[in-house]
Protein backbone atom coordinates (compact mmCIF):
# COMPACT_ATOMS: atom_id res chain seq x y z
CA UNK A 1 0.00 0.00 0.00
CA UNK A 2 1.30 3.33 -0.95
CA UNK A 3 1.40 6.07 1.63
CA UNK A 4 1.70 9.08 -1.09
CA UNK A 5 -1.54 10.83 -2.09
CA UNK A 6 -1.12 12.27 -5.17
CA UNK A 7 -3.39 14.00 -7.39
CA UNK A 8 -3.58 16.49 -9.61
CA UNK A 9 -5.59 19.53 -10.18
CA UNK A 10 -4.97 21.39 -13.43
CA UNK A 11 -1.31 23.40 -12.45
CA UNK A 12 -1.92 22.25 -8.89
CA UNK A 13 -0.27 19.62 -7.20
CA UNK A 14 -1.96 17.93 -3.49
CA UNK A 15 0.97 15.73 -2.57
CA UNK A 16 -0.06 14.33 1.21
CA UNK A 17 -2.67 16.99 2.08
CA UNK A 18 -0.60 19.90 1.15
CA UNK A 19 -1.28 22.04 -2.15
CA UNK A 20 1.94 23.01 -4.06
CA UNK A 21 2.56 25.13 -7.17
CA UNK A 22 5.29 24.17 -9.55
CA UNK A 23 6.10 27.95 -9.11
CA UNK A 24 8.38 30.00 -6.63
CA UNK A 25 5.80 31.76 -4.10
CA UNK A 26 4.75 35.36 -3.40
CA UNK A 27 7.10 35.36 -0.39
CA UNK A 28 10.68 34.43 -2.47
CA UNK A 29 9.41 37.40 -5.28
CA UNK A 30 8.62 39.61 -2.51
CA UNK A 31 12.10 39.16 -0.63
CA UNK A 32 14.02 39.31 -3.91
CA UNK A 33 12.00 42.94 -4.57
CA UNK A 34 12.86 43.97 -0.98
CA UNK A 35 16.82 42.74 -1.62
CA UNK A 36 16.81 44.33 -4.44
CA UNK A 37 15.66 47.95 -3.21
CA UNK A 38 17.75 47.58 -0.21
CA UNK A 39 21.19 46.95 -2.96
CA UNK A 40 19.85 49.97 -4.13
CA UNK A 41 20.76 51.66 -1.17
CA UNK A 42 23.78 49.63 -0.61
CA UNK A 43 26.37 52.50 0.73
CA UNK A 44 23.69 54.48 1.92
CA UNK A 45 21.98 55.43 5.05
CA UNK A 46 19.48 52.32 6.48
CA UNK A 47 16.22 51.73 4.52
CA UNK A 48 13.07 51.45 6.39
CA UNK A 49 10.33 48.62 5.70
CA UNK A 50 7.75 51.16 5.49
CA UNK A 51 9.73 52.48 2.65
CA UNK A 52 10.17 48.85 1.00
CA UNK A 53 6.87 48.42 1.44
CA UNK A 54 5.51 51.57 -0.07
CA UNK A 55 7.59 51.56 -3.20
CA UNK A 56 7.24 47.53 -3.86
CA UNK A 57 3.79 47.59 -2.60
CA UNK A 58 4.02 44.84 0.00
CA UNK A 59 2.67 44.91 3.16
CA UNK A 60 4.70 45.75 6.01
CA UNK A 61 4.03 43.24 7.90
CA UNK A 62 4.64 40.44 5.67
CA UNK A 63 7.90 42.61 5.14
CA UNK A 64 9.02 41.27 8.38
CA UNK A 65 8.54 37.94 8.27
CA UNK A 66 9.97 37.97 4.80
CA UNK A 67 13.29 39.67 6.22
CA UNK A 68 13.59 37.21 9.71
CA UNK A 69 15.62 34.54 7.23
CA UNK A 70 17.65 37.14 5.17
CA UNK A 71 18.64 38.38 8.79
CA UNK A 72 19.43 35.08 9.88
CA UNK A 73 21.75 34.13 6.56
CA UNK A 74 23.35 37.35 7.25
CA UNK A 75 22.63 39.41 4.23
CA UNK A 76 20.64 41.98 5.83
CA UNK A 77 21.53 43.91 9.36
CA UNK A 78 19.23 45.90 10.95
CA UNK A 79 19.85 49.44 12.58
CA UNK A 80 17.97 50.99 15.59
CA UNK A 81 17.08 54.15 16.76
CA UNK A 82 15.17 57.38 14.71
CA UNK A 83 17.70 56.75 11.42
CA UNK A 84 17.45 53.05 11.93
CA UNK A 85 15.67 50.35 9.12
CA UNK A 86 17.32 47.70 7.45
CA UNK A 87 20.55 47.60 4.84
CA UNK A 88 22.73 45.26 3.08
CA UNK A 89 24.97 43.00 5.37
CA UNK A 90 27.35 42.15 2.40
CA UNK A 91 27.97 43.60 -1.04
CA UNK A 92 25.41 42.64 -3.32
CA UNK A 93 27.51 41.57 -6.22
CA UNK A 94 27.90 38.33 -3.30
CA UNK A 95 24.19 37.63 -3.11
CA UNK A 96 22.32 36.13 -6.12
CA UNK A 97 18.88 35.30 -6.33
CA UNK A 98 19.07 31.80 -6.22
CA UNK A 99 20.46 32.37 -2.88
CA UNK A 100 17.38 34.85 -1.88
CA UNK A 101 15.09 31.83 -2.99
CA UNK A 102 17.28 29.15 -0.48
CA UNK A 103 16.93 31.66 2.15
CA UNK A 104 13.25 32.10 2.47
CA UNK A 105 11.85 28.70 0.21
CA UNK A 106 14.76 26.33 0.67
CA UNK A 107 14.95 23.99 -1.94
CA UNK A 108 13.92 24.59 -5.02
CA UNK A 109 13.37 21.11 -5.96
CA UNK A 110 10.34 20.35 -7.75
CA UNK A 111 9.87 16.96 -5.86
CA UNK A 112 10.59 16.06 -2.69
CA UNK A 113 12.67 12.71 -3.68
CA UNK A 114 15.49 15.05 -5.58
CA UNK A 115 16.60 16.05 -2.60
CA UNK A 116 15.81 12.39 -0.91
CA UNK A 117 19.50 10.70 -1.28
CA UNK A 118 17.80 7.87 0.18
CA UNK A 119 14.66 7.79 -2.22
CA UNK A 120 13.47 4.30 -2.20
CA UNK A 121 12.53 4.20 -5.92
CA UNK A 122 15.79 6.32 -7.00
CA UNK A 123 16.69 3.26 -9.00
CA UNK A 124 13.61 2.29 -10.44
CA UNK A 125 11.90 6.08 -11.15
CA UNK A 126 13.01 7.31 -15.11
CA UNK A 127 11.59 10.81 -14.13
CA UNK A 128 13.75 11.32 -11.11
CA UNK A 129 16.84 12.25 -13.77
CA UNK A 130 14.29 15.03 -15.16
CA UNK A 131 13.28 16.47 -12.11
CA UNK A 132 17.08 16.39 -10.98
CA UNK A 133 17.86 18.12 -14.45
CA UNK A 134 15.29 20.44 -13.85
CA UNK A 135 16.29 21.35 -10.70
CA UNK A 136 20.09 22.54 -11.26
CA UNK A 137 18.55 24.80 -14.45
CA UNK A 138 16.80 26.75 -11.87
CA UNK A 139 19.20 26.41 -9.73
CA UNK A 140 22.08 27.40 -12.53
CA UNK A 141 19.53 30.55 -13.89
CA UNK A 142 19.12 32.01 -10.67
CA UNK A 143 23.12 31.98 -9.88
CA UNK A 144 23.45 33.62 -12.98
CA UNK A 145 21.20 36.69 -11.69
CA UNK A 146 23.41 38.90 -8.93
CA UNK A 147 21.82 41.01 -6.75
CA UNK A 148 23.91 43.96 -8.43
CA UNK A 149 22.67 43.40 -11.52
CA UNK A 150 19.29 43.06 -11.07
CA UNK A 151 19.66 46.51 -9.00
CA UNK A 152 21.02 48.06 -11.77
CA UNK A 153 18.11 46.77 -13.81
CA UNK A 154 15.65 48.31 -11.28
CA UNK A 155 17.73 51.59 -11.52
CA UNK A 156 17.03 51.68 -14.99
CA UNK A 157 13.69 50.94 -14.47
CA UNK A 158 12.74 53.70 -12.13
CA UNK A 159 14.78 56.31 -14.18
CA UNK A 160 12.71 55.95 -17.41
CA UNK A 161 9.58 56.54 -15.18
Amino acid sequence: MCSIAIIKIDKLLLLNGRLRKLQLSTKVRYAARAMIELALSYKSEPVQLNDIACKQDISVKYLEQIMAPLRARGYVRTQKGSRGGYHMAVSPDSITLYDIVESVEGSIAPVACVDDELCDRGDKCVTRSVWTRVKETMKNELQAQTLAELASEQEKLYQQG
